[in-house]
């Protein structure tokens, strides 16, 4: 797996929660839990209340046209969903030892 760099591209501008539209047309907040790079992709990783409660975590895509800003994008397929994940977790345990 390529290595994992911490990033900052939505926190700058959004601060440390965004909203995101559900299929009801409602918006609902997610606290960014982490931004990361993976070779040249970027992903963020998103938490409800209720999913920091359960320990679980959403992870998107951050896309960036020429100097717009960025944008959320649904991560579609499982292989590279649980690549995210991975890098998230690993994330976790820069500074200590993993197992």
């Amino acid at each position: 797996m390529k290595p994992v760099e911490r990033i900052s591209v939505l926190g700058p501008i959004y601060g440390r929660e965004v909203e995101l539209v559900g299929e009801d047309g409602g918006t609902e907040p997610f606290q960014i839990a982490a931004e990361f790079r993976i070779g040249e992709q970027m992903y963020a990783g998103l938490q409800t209340e209720a999913m920091r409660k359960e320990d679980e975590v959403a992870f998107f895509r951050i896309v960036q046209q020429d100097g717009g800003e960025p944008e959320l994008e649904s991560i579609d397929d499982e292989d590279e969903w649980e690549d995210a994940a991975e890098a998230y977790d690993d994330l976790l345990f820069i500074g200590e030892e993993q197992p």
